[in-house]
């Protein structure tokens, strides 16, 4: 089984398109994505008509939850007074151009998907097992990776939220990050691009 997993896509309607097309060539099983649609950007609308005419599944990001049900903040982390302004900014932005259809899509989302796949049980959330704006970075300690695996209750996790991706195996359980498709913090090649992780499931 293989399947495409897009991180935090944040309305970049142009990189969803890329990596949407890169996944289909790879004849992928299934495509999901990671929540966080909105922000940084004016499309959230197509963003959302995207998704749910290509029959892809996802979670709720935070984004997402603070979109639909109108909350003062987003729930995000800045790393400056200037991006922290812009942001709002545009996450004011979006929760008044948010049509209803995309607002209720993002209500529905599901905080975790888990499936099985070759006799592992596989869980993808937002950013945590219990928290959907956990900051879980790979520099942190194995034990706390053993207590997110204990919560999860399961062999492979897939998440994003932080935009920068790794994966890490311990003891038999697998943590994947799988990053940013619109807003990743990585370089590649002397530019930031689009990423989309697969993943084989054996």
């Amino acid at each position: 089984m293989k399947i495409a997993v897009l991180g935090d896509i944040h309305v970049n309607i142009e990189a969803l398109n890329i990596v949407y097309d890169a996944a289909i060539s790879q004849n992928v099983d299934k495509i999901y994505h990671l929540g966080d649609l909105g922000g940084y950007a004016p499309f959230v609308n197509e963003v959302v008509n995207f998704l749910i005419g290509h029959d892809i599944e996802g979670v709720q990001g935070n984004y997402d939850d603070a979109v639909a049900n109108d909350r003062e903040h987003c729930g995000c982390k800045y790393e400056d007074p200037i991006q922290s302004e812009a942001a709002n900014l545009s996450f004011e932005w979006t929760k008044k151009k948010a049509t209803e259809r995309t607002k209720d899509y993002m209500k529905r989302l599901p905080f975790q998907i888990s499936f099985s796949a070759h006799g592992r049980l596989v869980k993808i959330f937002h950013a945590g097992p219990s928290k959907n704006n956990l900051y879980w970075y790979e520099d942190r300690p194995d034990k706390f990776f053993f207590e997110m695996a204990q919560m999860a209750g399961a062999d492979i996790m897939i998440y994003g939220h932080t935009h920068i991706p790794y994966r890490k195996d311990i003891d038999n359980k697998v943590f994947i990050n799988a990053g940013s498709v619109g807003k990743p913090k990585t370089e590649i090649e002397g530019h930031v691009s689009p990423l989309l992780i697969f993943v084989q499931m054996k």
